[in-house]
């Protein structure tokens, strides 16, 4: 599929007038993903039956959309295969795909993804490894279980990756990390 690995793919999904981090699956040809029930982006791949990954190395954009919703402004609309979808402004690659609900449980339905086009790059830069960014991105998942359930020990998981952002980051990071810190303490 281009720029998805084998394994569960990390990226930013757009559906319209929304953003969340996801993971996109990808295991022997196929593509997927598992969503909660009652979020925008289940609400919004069931109406609209598409869904967009974005790829940002930015990790202020990976905190705040696994949060809040981004303003209409940091999205784009574009027409791929006769659809039209929306896309983070500021991502470095973005591809579209049909998104059609597989399975459900009471708690989480499963999307099977079928690429629409091929995908696009908009910044051809290179992204070496950083532990900083790996950080905030475990962080970040971490932190999305602990604001519902205050678990200590998602606690414990969340302040271990901050003290690696900190030692292993840079500036952005560091800012990711205070946005974090923010929106667990609220």
């Amino acid at each position: 599929m281009g720029f998805l690995r084998e394994g569960i793919n990390e990226v930013i999904a757009t559906t319209r007038g929304n953003a969340a981090p996801m993971g996109i699956i990808s295991r022997n040809g196929t593509l997927s993903m598992v969503l909660f029930k009652g979020s925008h982006t289940e609400a919004n791949i069931r109406r609209d039956g598409w869904v967009v990954a974005n790829l940002t190395a930015d990790p202020v954009v990976w905190v705040r959309t696994a949060f809040e919703d981004l303003p209409q402004k940091d999205l784009v609309a574009e027409v791929v295969a006769g659809r039209e979808v929306e896309r983070l402004r500021t991502c470095e690659a973005w591809a579209a795909f049909a998104a059609e609900v597989k399975h459900e449980t009471a708690e989480k339905i499963l999307v099977v993804l079928t690429p629409l086009a091929a995908p696009v790059v908009l910044e051809m830069g290179v992204c070496p490894v950083n532990r900083g960014f790996a950080g905030i991105i475990e962080a970040t998942v971490h932190a999305t279980r602990f604001v519902r359930t205050r678990d200590p020990g998602l606690r414990a998981l969340i302040d271990h990756h901050l003290a690696l952002v900190q030692r292993c980051g840079g500036p952005r990071e560091w800012e990711a990390a205070r946005v974090l810190e923010e929106f667990i303490d609220e």
